[in-house]
Formats: structure tokens, sequence, C-alpha cells
């Protein structure tokens, strides 16, 4: 099936009148061929300035704030003393990394961020061990990223190994605002915008990198709680040849309205599909895992590939593929599934576990996903009635938790 054809149901429905236009006009091939083109070509010549590290300045607060009780502590809520930033221009490149208090950010009221969304971010966290040392989780994963996202804006990009450098400064500077415990840690901010305080749509000729840092406690505080999911047939959270791939502030906003329209239904995450067929996409702001027993008969994780732009390239999503296929126990795939095949596995008792996967939760089990009027209840784990979670689910959590706090030895713990 064409791209055009799985997006056809909902322009129908007279949903993103502009793609479809510039689909007609262009032909779709033809318009992301261009685009990549555009995209290919560098943003900035190879003489301007990089990032360094080693040219990082740092002016320290003189009113250090109070810490928070950690049991008191609300994701997003609260930020620590210091935060990190980083000039960038057409004619110079990147000037120098600053270290400084946490503070408000003085731009002028016509920046393109504001009015035509140049920006992108990434998320992150730092967590302590039971030693005291400060870890952070591939973090030259959230770099790529945030560079593919940069291009794709036309934003100047940088040396990923440079500003995890940077990064690393930062946490040392406010270390004390590392929780300890499991379950706590730093959530780290990186963020991208155009500071090009003109009108018009064109390509940014100023920008500003910075981090913001804030403390946060377990996602789950009473264990694994398994959500609800109800499936948005009206809204496309993303489309081939779209930004979906992409970290982008612009392609969050959009999503509150059907976020909140479930919440009213009873439910707490909108699931996205997309085409005729229902296409699975992503569980609110997390990539989707089935966990399933699949035609064949054959025992298989299975999550929607980044094949189209859709899906984002999650570093949590990675993770959970090479892990599983390290395994070696099941079959572990990157491919489309339609809520058609969910609805036959369910009714067939071929349907484990479902499970979204994120940096702020790492998985989030499921437990029913409501569609076309019915809920199709997940089994979670059948041996244990009362879990909130199934045992590929759980293992894969409890996995990946170890390794973020240091607990099992891994290359993708980095310590600071």
């Amino acid at each position: 099936m064409s791209s055009l054809t799985r997006l056809a149901p909902s322009l129908a429905r007279g949903y993103r009148h502009t793609v479809l236009g510039a689909a007609n006009t262009l032909g779709l091939r033809s318009f992301h061929g261009t685009l990549r083109a555009r995209l290919a070509a560098d943003t900035a010549p190879a003489s301007l300035a990089g990032i360094r590290a080693a040219s990082l300045q740092k002016t320290l607060t003189t009113a250090p704030k109070p810490l928070l009780p950690k049991e008191e502590l609300v994701f997003g809520h609260s930020f620590s003393d210091h935060m990190l930033t980083v000039n960038w221009n057409a004619k110079e490149g990147w000037g120098k990394p600053e270290i400084k208090p946490y503070g408000p950010l003085s731009l002028d009221p016509s920046c393109s961020v504001f009015h035509y969304a140049f920006e992108c971010f990434e998320g992150l966290k730092a967590y302590r061990d039971q030693s005291g040392n400060i870890r952070l989780f591939r973090p030259d994963k959230n770099m790529e990223r945030m560079n593919q996202s940069a291009a794709r804006l036309y934003l100047p990009q940088f040396d990923g190994e440079e500003v995890i450098e940077c990064i690393k400064e930062l946490l040392r500077t406010d270390a004390r605002w590392v929780p300890e415990g499991k379950g706590y840690s730093l959530y780290l901010r990186p963020t991208l915008i155009s500071t090009e305080n003109t009108l018009g749509v064109h390509r940014a000729n100023k920008a500003m990198l910075y981090v913001i840092t804030s403390p946060c406690g377990p996602y789950f505080k009473t264990g694994f709680k398994a959500i609800s999911l109800y499936c948005d047939e009206s809204n496309v959270r993303a489309w081939p040849g779209g930004v979906g791939n992409r970290k982008l502030g612009a392609n969050y906003a959009p999503s509150v309205g059907p976020q909140v329209a479930a919440e009213k239904k009873g439910y707490q995450q909108v699931l996205w599909t997309i085409g005729e067929d229902h296409e699975l996409m992503e569980v609110g702001t997390m990539n989707m895992f089935v966990y399933w027993r699949n035609e064949r008969g054959e025992a298989e994780l299975i999550t929607p590939p980044l094949d189209d732009g859709t899906i984002l390239p999650g570093v949590t999503r990675d993770s959970i593929l090479e892990l599983t296929r390290a395994w070696g126990e099941f079959k572990v795939t990157e491919g489309k599934v339609t809520m058609k095949q969910i609805v036959k596995a369910s009714n067939e008792g071929r349907l484990l576990e479902v499970f979204g996967a994120g940096t702020a939760c790492v998985v989030t089990p499921v437990k029913c996903i409501h569609f076309q009027g019915t809920d199709y209840n997940i089994p979670l784990d059948p041996a244990k009635p009362d879990s909130q979670a199934g045992p590929v689910t759980d293992r894969i959590y409890k996995t990946l938790f170890g390794i973020q706090y240091g607990e099992e030895p891994s290359k993708w713990s980095v310590t600071v």
C-alpha cells in the first residue's frame, strides 16, 4: 500500500488539506525527493565555529534554591540552580558555552520560534547509583536524534560529544539536585530554538541551544499501573513524509485535544493509528510494543517500523529491541500492525502483552484498548491476577532500570 493510500482516509475526512494539495501538485515521491535534497545541503560552512566544551564559561548562582523533599517532587515543576546556554549565528557559528544561574530568557517578540515553531528538544535523565555516582543513559543517542531534528528545521547542528561534555559539567555543578533512591532522577531538557528576530518563513540566522534540568520521582509511585487506550479514528499524529520521526515541539501541542477527549471517555491515553486499516503508530507520546503469538504460532515482540517517517526513533525503543534480540528467546520484529490484527489476536487468545516505551516511564503496561465501540482487554500476567504488567514487560522494565542505575554493567550507562 502506498504512503498516499495509507493517508487517504484521514484526508478524505478533511484532515490535512495542505498535505493533500502538495501531494497532488508535485506527486508525493517528487515532493519527498525535493525535500530530502534540500535537507541534504550543508546548513553551515565548515569554517564556522563549533561548540567546544574546553571553552565553557561558568557563572555560579549567589542564591541557591532549597531542595524539595524527594517525596514531593512532581515531574517538570521544579528546576535546578543552573542552566547551560550556547548561542549561534550564521556568520560566526557557535559561541562559547555558558553555565549560568537558571532564569528567564530574553527574546524579541518577533523571534521565529514564536511564530513558525522553529524548535526541537530532547529528554534524558541523570541517575545516582548506589555508590553516589551520577550516570547518564545513552546520551549519544539523544544528541544524534537532536541533530536530526535540527536538520529537519534547518537549524544549526553541533558536535554531540562536545555537548555531552558540557552537560556533564552542568551535572557536576548541580550535583546536589540529582536525588538519591531507585526511581528518582534528574530530568534533562536540551532545547534548540531559532532566535531570528524577523518575520517571514526562512532559515534561521540566529539560534540558541540550552539545557535545563528538573528533579523528578518515580513515574509509578506505587509500582506499575496499567493504562487503558482509546483508539482515535478522527485525528492523525503524523503522516508519511512529515515530521513524526523528529522531536519537534510542533508535534506535541496538537495532541492535547485528542488526549483530553480520551480522558473524558474514561481512558488514560490515545492510541494513534493511520490509514483505512488503522495501522498502529504510538501510544500517547510513547513508542508502542505488542507481545503476542502471531498467526504462525510464534512468540513475537513487534513494534511499528521507522521506514516512512511517522514514528519517533525512541532511545528506549532502540534499547528494548537490542536487549530482547540479545535474549534470543522470542522473535523480535519491526513491522506494521493493524487494529484488525489486534482484534483477531485478542479474540483468539493470542494477544499477550501491550506496552508503551519512553524516557519518562521506561515502559507503561496497557490493560485495555477501546476500538470502534468495544474494549479489548489485555491479559497482563494470567499467573498473577493482581499484576499490573505481563512477565515480558516487567522483565524489560527491571533490566533497563538496573542498567540506568548502574546495577547491571552496560556500555549504555555513562558515568559523569
